[in-house]
Formats: C-alpha cells, structure tokens, sequence
C-alpha cells in the first residue's frame, strides 16, 4: 500500500502538464457552425429568456424580482437543461458531483459541446471522484472546441480514474484530503437562468434507469441571483482544487499519444436513441416550454443562492457557509418545519438545534420525508439513522420513510411502467460496480426500485429551501454545498405539498414507537436505551421504534391517515417490522453491524 500511495501520489511535472495542455490546444477544433456576425449564437428561442429579462428589468437593489419554477419529475429536469443549454448565447457554466457515461450524461455532453461550436463560453466542473473515469474520452473532452473547457475537483492522485485499490489508498493515506468533495449541483445560463437542486448525470436522476430511479427536486431561477450563482462557480474555477485536464497524469498521457492529429470529438451512439430523439425535439418547441413549465413559473421577490467556498473544510477551520443560513432559518421557525432528506443522519450542531426547538413552550412541528432501507442507495448511512430513531422521536420528529415501490410511482417517475423492460447499460465507475454489493439492499419484489434523493425543506409555510445540502454531518463538515432559499409563500406551499406527497401512506412507512408490552416493554426500554447510548456493541435487537403500514380498514373503516401522537394510531397502523420490503437476511445483519460498530463514522456518511 505505502509504494501504491508513493507511485500515484506523484503530480504530473510541468513540463509534461505543458507539452499535453499544448497538444490539446494544437488539436481542438475552432470552427464555428454559427456566423460570427449573429449575436445569438444561433441560439433557439426561449421563454425563459423572456422572462430573465423581465426579472432583471423589474428588480431593484432593495426589491428583487425572479421567477422560477420546481422541477420534480426526472425527465422534465433532463429537458429544461437540455433546452436552455440551446437557447444559451454567451456563456454556460455547470457544477457537478456526479457525471456518468450513460445516455443522461453523453447527451449532456454531446449538447455542451454543440453550444461550444455555436460559440458560446461553456465551463463544466465536476468532482472527479466519481465521475468520468475514461482518460481517453476526458482527453477528446480537453481538444473538443476552444469555447469547452472541462476541469475536475480534487483529483485523486492527480488522475481522472480512481481503480478500488488507489480509493482504498486514498482514504488510508490522505483521509482529509481525500473526504474533500465538491456536492454542488448548478447550471447557470447567460447568468440569468440557473438551475439548482439534488440532480447529478446519470440516468437514475432523469427516470431514465430500469433497475433504479431517484425521487429528486430542482428549482430553475431566472432573475439577478444568477450573478450570485457565478461569483460563486468563478470561485471555485479559479481555485487550486479545481484541475484543468492536461493537468491530469493518465489524461495528459492519452493527449500525447493521441497527438494533434486526434479525431473530432462525435457524438455519441445513446443506448436508448429513440428516447433521447423524442426529448430532444420536445426541448426545441418552444411553445411546448412555454405551455408546460414557463406558463407555470411563480413570480417571486428574494432568492439567495448560499454555498460554500471551494477547500472546505481546511485543515484546522471547518468553513460551512452553506450550513449557516439553514442554521439561522431553523432557529427562527415558529410553527412547522417540512424537511426532506434521503439520509436522516444528524450532525451535533443540528440535533442541539432540534433539541432546543423542542424545548420550547411550544416548539415547532417537525415532519421528516427520509427513505427507508428498502429504498436506500445507502444502507450503511441508513444503518445509524436506524441507530438513532429513538432519538429523534423524542424530539418529536414525525418520520416517514419512503418505499421502494411507492403507489404513486408512476406519477412520480416519467414513462415508470416502461422503464422495466429496457435492459440495464454497462457498468462505467467504480461507483457503480460497488453500488449492487454494497449500497442497495435486495427486496422480497421486483420492479423498478425508487429512493428519495431531493434536499429541501419549508420553515413555516413561507421559505422554500431546495439545493444539494443533505441536512447531515457529512454536508456541514466536509461536502461543499449549495442551494437556493427562497422567501415565498406560493412556492413554499407547493414545496410543501410535493413533500408530503411523498409522505402519504401509499409512498411512505410512518415511524412510531413499538406498543409497550406489559410485562416486559419497561426492561425492554432499558436496556435498549443502554445499548443506544454504547458507540460501539450496539447489538440489542429489539429496538424502540418500528415502521408502521396505514390500515384504512381499521376501526370499521373509518381510519385516516394520523400523527403516531393521536389516540388512534395504533387501531389505524400495523406493525411491518425493522426492516420492510427488504428480502435477504443478510443485509440486515449488515446494516445491524454498522449499528453496532459504525457510530464513529457518522461524521463522513
């Protein structure tokens, strides 16, 4: 492992950092498929370019105006980026964590690339650890056009693929630097129309994935913070943990023995064509934007875009600019906050916040959309959330997690009863060969797996917040994060509804406290209660909570759907156990194990 670490570790030199980056100069295309004379760039109409105008014309130092839009189905937030990557004319600029080699993101490419040649700036960061992990095809990137610049986050090694032993070195090795991760996920366009939310490129983001598919959430934004949005992606640009790709020791390799005689970057052969033809004519129509999303879009005052500053945490200061205002909004909250979460793992800042809350005369309701291991792409990180339910129970955290197949999946995932049928791609990252070992526990059914990945949260029926932060440990110390919040009470209640949407019965499981049982609920209780608090051998299985499955039967049918509070709940709700829809015995002795022994790791999940 130490001579590992000491091959890999070494950055590229200079002068062959120079020789690559001159060689891919040398080969990159300069031709325009746009006269020079046209300053739309060829650009195609959009109605959001009208109402960015607009915005930007009524708004004053003191009185801003957007008007912006929620994205919550997949393939829409897919067609809106594609769409206003078309009607761009200046400039493009993208952050990323993920960016995969399936059709979702060689179609994001492959437009990039195209805008590119009409002759619009576009700059594309993505956090390296998880991306691209083809140095051949970031060396095509690096010589595509001279209006397309590429760069990553935080290389591994200085190079754009992370093979397991080199991530297992990583993190033995360099484990600050290599917990490092930019977790931002932002588009912004002629920076007036930004987009925001939990989204990577991948298919699973877009309902595009026939095994799994992401429950995600993004708000486009067309108005002055689109000035904000590109301070902050400047900041990060011209930061030292952001690498050009000749800088890169395998890419700048494949440059040089590409030489400056490399192909023209092509498009690509997408495994679904037919479905990206058919998206790709609706984001030319205009009138079908216009009809569909524009027409829709709410006018709205103050949208702040928070984020944290590229470098977080450095060593011995843990910046967390993007935890701060989130902070401040929570402490301030009077009557209810709405919180949605794929991971309800809490960090000591937050549950000292929650705990405080609760205190009050009368605190705030506090209801929590989470997954659940069934649904998960994390069932280690699910493992301490399962850890900890008691603990938030008793700060009154009305908790629902979300399942696998929930009743209204194809409402919520594009062309849903399809997906099944087309067969999966091929496996491209390390992420996603670990991902079937390690990451999804299997079920007692089969069909299209759905977990929730959205971030966002509704203080008092007023202030919308919807952006990358995951309200987790990992999100305050280590990931840079960002995100849009939003002072409206109009977007506030339609943020609001989507989330206890995803709340109702037929979606989600409700989390309550087992009945006590007369004899021996009390010993129970205690001991459980001793084995909680133990960081490790946490190994008492008969825990204080439960999920509970919504009976409308109960009660001579009389039952609706209640808070675990009510009188009620109990002749309303049955107990489906720890662990619902979840097949194999196994992975519930893992997710056992991490209870036990993984508490001190709460801080990178």
């Amino acid at each position: 492992m130490a001579a590992l670490v000491a091959a890999a570790g070494c950055a590229i030199d200079p002068i062959h950092a120079r020789r690559a980056a001159a060689t891919a100069s040398a080969a990159q295309d300069h031709t325009l498929d746009c006269a020079p004379a046209r300053s739309d760039t060829c650009a195609i109409d959009s109605p959001y370019r009208a109402l960015a105008s607009a915005a930007l014309q009524q708004s004053t130092p003191t009185a801003p105006v957007h008007y912006v839009n929620l994205i919550e189905r997949g393939e829409d937030a897919l067609l809106l980026r594609v769409h206003l990557i078309r009607s761009a004319r200046r400039s493009i600029e993208i952050q990323t964590f993920i960016f995969s080699e399936d059709d979702a993101g060689t179609l994001m490419l492959d437009e990039l690339v195209a805008a590119a040649r009409r002759g619009v700036q576009v700059r594309l960061i993505a956090d390296q650890l998880f991306s691209l992990a083809d140095a051949s095809m970031y060396a095509a990137l690096a010589r595509a056009h001279a209006n397309f610049e590429f760069r990553v986050y935080n290389p591994t090694f200085h190079k754009a693929s992370t093979p397991p032993l080199e991530f297992a070195a990583g993190v033995l090795c360099c484990f600050w630097r290599f917990n490092q991760r930019m977790h931002d996920k932002m588009l912004l366009v002629d920076d007036s129309i930004g987009i925001v939310g939990g989204r990577n490129y991948e298919n699973r983001y877009f309902d595009w994935d026939g095994e799994f598919d992401y429950r995600d959430r993004d708000l486009l934004a067309a108005g002055p913070v689109g000035a904000t949005m590109r301070a902050s992606f400047d900041a990060f640009w011209n930061s030292a943990y952001t690498v050009p790709l000749s800088r890169l020791r395998d890419v700048a390799g494949s440059i040089l023995t590409a030489g400056v005689d490399a192909p023209r970057y092509t498009t690509h052969a997408y495994r679904n064509a037919a479905r990206v033809a058919a998206l790709s004519r609706r984001a030319d129509d205009a009138e079908f934007i216009r009809a569909n999303f524009s027409a829709d879009a709410l006018r709205v005052g103050r949208v702040d875009y928070f984020s944290d500053l590229p470098g977080k945490p450095s060593p011995g200061m843990a910046r967390r600019e993007s935890t701060r205002p989130l902070v401040a909004l929570l402490r301030a909250a009077k009557s209810e906050i709405v919180l949605q979460t794929p991971y309800l793992v809490l960090s000591s800042t937050a549950r000292s916040l929650f705990r405080e809350l609760h205190a009050r005369p009368a605190p705030p309701r506090v209801i929590v959309s989470t997954n659940s291991l069934a649904a998960t792409d994390a069932f280690y990180v699910y493992a301490l959330s399962y850890k900890y339910k008691k603990r938030y129970l008793k700060l009154g955290f009305e908790i629902h997690e979300f399942k696998p197949f929930p009743a209204e999946a194809a409402e919520l995932i594009a062309n849903y009863t399809e997906l099944g049928a087309a067969p999966p791609e091929p496996v491209k990252t390390v992420r996603q060969r670990a991902r079937g070992k390690f990451r999804n526990a299997p079920l007692k059914h089969a069909g299209v797996r759905v977990g929730l990945h959205a971030k966002s949260m509704v203080i008092d029926g007023a202030i919308a917040v919807i952006g990358s932060h995951n309200f987790d440990p990992r999100s305050e110390k280590y990931n840079t994060e960002a995100g849009f919040i939003v002072h409206d009470a109009a977007l506030a209640a339609r943020l609001r509804d989507a989330i206890l949407r995803d709340a109702r019965p037929g979606n989600a499981w409700t989390i309550a406290k087992r009945p006590r049982t007369r004899i021996l609920g009390g010993l129970n209780n205690a001991i459980a209660n001793l084995s909680a608090a133990l960081p490790i051998f946490d190994l008492w299985p008969f825990r204080y909570a439960s999920s509970f499955e919504f009976d409308p039967t109960g009660m001579n049918g009389t039952c609706r759907p209640i808070a675990p509070g009510d009188a009620d709940f109990y002749a309303c709700y049955h107990d489906v156990g720890d662990f619902p829809e979840v097949n194999l015995p196994l992975k519930t002795i893992y997710t056992r194990i991490v209870t036990a022994f993984g508490a001190g790791l709460v801080s990178i999940m």
